[in-house]
């Protein structure tokens, strides 16, 4: 398999943390879309915001995703990345999407340990449990419409890369991921869950 790998998922999901040991597990390269922006732009996300505006960085978020896009490499994205039609179809089109899911009141948690305010700015100016719960609804099916796969990433990062392995083995090399349909089941990464059905995902094929 040769094709990037790319992680997409809310604020809080561990794509950096599980990112790098998936990378490390596979002696593939990591990048960090968000840090490869800031880094090349010589501003955090936060000074481009204020300066440029969303739209701005929005435009620079997918100039970003295409030029740290190749063969062998595990990609971390920000979690706005799926809000442009052109960054959903571009990922499934050149790898693997993988979509690192949890509930919100996890993620709320995992940000509220680890605040990272000079990396992002708020998006809706709400305490970060509200906010993460109302973006969340609002980005959890372009998500999964994006993903090749839906992983539970509540559990330890340790634990999620041996989820995503597995998947990965599993994965015929031949397979053409440009054609195969928008993940349809979450894989739990608990030992002996059965994996859920997702009911809501659609059985149609993506061009």
């Amino acid at each position: 398999m040769t094709q990037p790998i790319f992680l997409i998922g809310a604020r809080g999901s561990g794509k950096t943390t599980v990112g790098q040991l998936l990378a490390r597990a596979r002696h593939y390269p990591f990048v960090d879309t968000d840090r490869w922006l800031q880094d090349t732009a010589q501003m955090t996300v936060a000074t481009i915001v204020e300066q440029e505006g969303w739209d701005r960085f929005r435009a620079r978020e997918s100039q970003a995703l295409e030029a740290v896009t190749h063969p062998e490499t595990v990609i971390a994205t920000g979690g706005g990345i799926v809000l442009a039609e052109r960054n959903r179809l571009f990922m499934r089109q050149h790898g693997i999407v993988i979509y690192l899911s949890a509930p919100a009141e996890t993620l709320a948690a995992r940000l509220e340990a680890f605040p990272d305010e000079g990396l992002r700015p708020t998006l809706t100016g709400k305490p970060i449990s509200e906010e993460v719960r109302e973006i969340l609804e609002q980005r959890d099916a372009l998500y999964r419409e994006a993903a090749h796969h839906i992983v539970d990433a509540a559990c330890p990062a340790e634990d999620v890369v041996s989820v995503i392995q597995t998947l990965l083995r599993s994965n015929d090399v031949s397979q053409d991921y440009t054609h195969s349909s928008p993940a349809d089941k979450d894989t739990l990464c608990q030992q002996n869950h059965p994996i859920r059905e997702n009911p809501e995902s659609s059985p149609l094929k993506r061009a």
